[in-house]
């Protein structure tokens, strides 16, 4: 045998460890023979590589981990594991190691390898939709020069299949080919995925049997994402996945455990094709039998007394066996107390509750509970992440749990809608961690934020009399006064400090023009949360859109006697303060206003022409225990307002019955009040999976009152500050202070008030609300409303059930630049005496932009 041959068997020997190579010699060394026996020490004195002219061979040496003057054994593991280095990088298709030659102990190498092809594009074939072909390309992640390997073509044909099986698509089918782009200098390829979708495979019919105690189509009900395909049911696809299968199964146990079927389990699950895309589901279930909660008992309890703990665990001997039930009382219930409540809300942190079933006598479960109470943790550390705008000083004085203080779940449960209500973080990304210390009893609590856009450019659109009223508006809701006077903290503006400031102008041209700027420091002296606020604005209604000056028959300037105007100049200051009693969801604020009015043959009020004054001091007395600014959960929100100005008829000696309206009125004087109640409740409670968001029906209910009254009959009502009711709550002016426009979708603007407002007014909400997307960047949710009002222009005609009712469906979409934007369509259902054009089931459109639907 030749030495050439010989080193090449041993070379084959070497490259056999699960390695695809091949080592040759292709020329003569010494006539030395190796001993396979004995590996010999050889130092590398040199390393040729065959490569494409486009790849580095440095790289190629650097790679296979062999160096020049290496020390290596033939035989040995040097060489395989030069060929392992090259393979893991999944870049070639070949390596190849040589052995040249050896020339005493120097021996000469070379590496010999055929590069994988790289990517050139891909494109699809076959029915594949724009926006499917865009969705796939962010998932399958194919880029230009990416190599192609078989595990590439693999991972992108098992990608788009998951795809299409997701759509519903169970039978597509997905093939991958490749094509040597002859256009590229070095191998390249194009990839074609080709896809096959096929029919959408649909669930037929949904069979159950075995059951007895609980209806199918209560049992269907329960398979939320597993339904079967009905014409009638459009919004349910009835597309048949196997992943929706198998998370739905067990909510049917889940129901029987509910009713005392602990037992309850499904015997038998199968699919089976009944057309080419059509599939039955046949669920066979067994019930077991019915369970009853027997005796409980508690132990290691010292803290409370048993008998106490039965009170808010509150399961009676006898009631139907529910292991949810007993674990909501024990760990967590979303409708009231539970006993870790209880123990984690007075600094047990380490508490633990394990119940046990200790006998289960014919239908009967008695359960010990074994409670380890530990002791208080104190709470040590407290840090916040992911504050890259807000100041940290504007977290820390929200948050409730405080280095010093007992644990209290409840805090932490506080400070996270505390977070969420500022505005500034996402509330879906709101986290706490608690990191418990047992050897000294604290705990360190660190709160996750993460920032989202607050600040607002309002460019709002409504419809006014008779005209588009457009507005723009700059709202900065985290701003930074202090920081104004520094250039670099201006990014674009000073921000972090959480103050608010606002400026604003509305105009539907030479009709109507409002201006509004205001200022609110939330943490007055940064100690406590005591709110300043104030506020300048002035406001111009143009009846005829006359200029305010013409000239007369001899050419001096005179004012135009055809000119319909009211002119409204305003500014107020205001004092909050949030109370710690009854409980602290309470607060209380207070405003001093002045409004100085201007009218001249202004027909829309009792006092046409003349000019009034409005110092008017309001209390605002409120509860707000809502969960989210944008789309509230759960929570109420109660406001008690009353707003008055001096009873100048009281003291001032004025001949009211005998004066003229410019007389009457040039110090206004009223009383207001009104009442505001509004409950959110969610009716579901799916929870959200991985990355996904929780998506629940919320009913929002809101109820509310107002009444304008007076100090002396014979001043009467003011002519400002009356209620008018109808449309969208905003008829375009929003900044119009001298009346109070309220919301009644499906009747026109103002359609069901007197001409000159009413000083009694009523209305009824309920809301049934679904969201689309919870993104912060884009909030949108779906609503269906009904809701009844009325307004009164005398009080003894006061009858709170004596309304107007409609319902009807909209959308509602919050971006952060622009706020809320309003789409609803109602019906008005009653008639209105003298307009034909509204109520009586005919249908009103209400759009509107960054628009509130009145205070009421």
């Amino acid at each position: 045998m030749t030495l050439n041959k010989s080193l090449f068997l041993i070379l084959i020997l070497l490259a056999s460890v699960g390695i695809m190579a091949q080592e040759t010699i292709s020329e003569p060394a010494t006539n030395t023979l190796l001993d396979w026996a004995k590996p010999k020490e050889y130092t590398i004195a040199g390393i040729e590589v065959e490569c494409s002219e486009y790849t580095d061979k440095n790289i190629i040496r650097l790679l296979s981990g062999l160096n020049y003057d290496d020390k290596i054994h033939i035989p040995g593991d040097d060489i395989s594991e030069a060929i392992k280095n090259l393979w893991k990088q999944g870049l070639f298709e070949d390596v190849q190691i040589y052995l040249v030659k050896t020339i005493g102990d120097k021996a000469f190498l070379k590496i010999v390898v055929i590069e994988k092809p790289k990517l050139s594009g891909f494109s699809f074939r076959g029915k594949v939709k724009k926006n499917d072909a865009d969705e796939i390309r962010g998932k399958i992640r194919l880029v230009k020069e990416k190599v192609v390997t078989d595990y590439t073509l693999g991972y992108v044909k098992n990608i788009v299949r998951d795809f299409y099986v997701n759509k519903g698509f169970y039978n597509a089918k997905v093939d991958i080919t490749t094509e040597v782009d002859k256009k590229a200098k070095t191998p390249h390829v194009i990839v074609y995925i080709q896809v096959t979708k096929g029919k959408k495979v649909r669930i037929k019919n949904l069979n159950i049997y075995g059951n007895s105690v609980v209806a199918d189509w209560k049992l269907r009900r329960k398979m939320s994402d597993s339904k079967p395909f009905r014409l009638y049911t459009f919004w349910n696809s009835g597309k048949y996945l196997e992943d929706n299968l198998e998370k739905d199964l067990p909510t049917i146990i889940t129901k029987y455990n509910s009713k005392g079927y602990r037992d309850a389990r499904i015997v038998k699950d199968t699919v089976y094709f009944v057309k080419k895309n059509r599939v039955n589901i046949d669920i066979t279930i067994e019930e077991g039998r019915k369970f009853y909660f027997g005796n409980i008992k508690w132990y290691g309890n010292s803290k409370y007394r048993s008998g106490q703990l039965d009170t808010i665990l509150n399961i009676k001997k006898g009631e139907v066996f529910d292991q949810s039930h007993l674990d909501q009382k024990l760990f967590m219930n979303p409708n009231g107390y539970d006993i870790s409540s209880l123990y984690m809300d007075d600094g047990y942190l380490f508490f633990n509750v394990t119940p046990q079933e200790v006998n289960v006598h014919n239908d009967t479960i008695d359960i010990d509970i074994h409670m380890y109470e530990g002791k208080q943790a104190t709470i040590n550390k407290v840090t916040v992440l992911g504050n890259t705008k807000t100041n940290d000083h504007v977290i820390y004085r929200e948050i409730r749990t405080k280095p010093g203080q007992l644990f209290r779940r409840s805090d932490i449960i506080r400070t996270q809608r505390e977070l969420s209500q500022l505005g500034y973080f996402d509330p879906e990304k709101l986290g706490v961690t608690p990191t418990p210390n047992p050897a000294d009893g604290t705990v360190d609590i660190e709160y996750k934020v993460e920032e989202k856009p607050s600040d607002q450019i309002e460019l709002s659109g409504g419809w006014g009399g008779g005209r588009v009223v457009g507005t723009l508006g700059l709202s900065f809701n985290n701003f930074s006064m202090r920081n104004i006077f520094k250039p670099e903290s201006w990014s674009p503006l000073p921000t972090g400090d959480g103050q608010k400031f606002s400026i604003r102008a509305q105009t539907n041209g030479v009709y109507y023009q409002s201006y509004n700027i205001s200022f609110t420091e939330p943490w007055l002296g940064g100690k406590r949360p005591n709110s300043l606020s104030v506020s300048g604005y002035f406001s111009m209604f143009n009846n005829t859109g006359e200029k305010k000056y013409t000239k007369d028959s001899e050419g001096n300037k005179i004012l135009n006697p055809y000119r319909s105007t009211m002119q409204i100049t305003g500014m107020s200051i205001g004092y909050g303060k949030r109370l710690k009693k009854p409980d602290d969801y309470f607060s209380l604020y207070t405003e001093l206003s002045y409004n100085y009015y201007e009218l001249h043959q202004y027909p829309y009020f009792i006092l046409t022409n003349g000019y009034a004054n409005d110092i008017n001091g309001r209390i605002n007395l409120s509860r707000n225990s809502i969960d989210s600014p944008i789309f509230p959960k759960n929570g109420s929100n109660i406001s008690l307002l009353g707003q008055f100005t001096p009873p100048y008829s009281l003291f001032n000696g004025k001949d009211y019955q005998n004066a003229t309206l410019a007389e009457k009125y040039k110090f206004i004087e009223y009383q207001k009040y009104k009442l505001t109640i509004e409950w959110f409740t969610q009716l579901t409670n799916k929870k959200a999976g991985e990355g996904k968001e929780a998506r629940n029906l919320v009913l929002r209910t809101k109820i509310g009152y107002g009444i304008l009254g007076w100090y002396n009959r014979k001043v009467g009502v003011s002519p400002f500050e009356r209620y008018y009711m109808g449309g969208s709550g905003l008829s375009g002016y929003q900044n119009f202070v001298a009346r109070e426009i309220i919301a009644l979708r499906g009747y026109t603007d103002n359609s069901l008030s007197s001409t000159n407002g009413d000083p009694v007014c009523a209305r009824y909400t309920m809301e049934l609300r679904y969201p689309i997307s919870l993104n912060p960047q884009a909030t949108i949710f779906v609503l269906g409303f009904a809701e009844a009002g009325n307004t009164w222009a005398k009080y003894k005609d006061i009858n709170p059930f004596q309304v107007k009712r409609s319902a009807g469906f909209g959308l509602r979409v919050f971006l952060p630049m622009f706020g809320l934007l309003g789409l609803d369509y109602g019906w008005g259902f009653d008639n209105i005496p003298g307009n034909t054009g509204s109520g009586n089931g005919k249908g009103q459109f209400h759009f509107t932009l960054g628009a509130q639907l009145g205070e009421l």
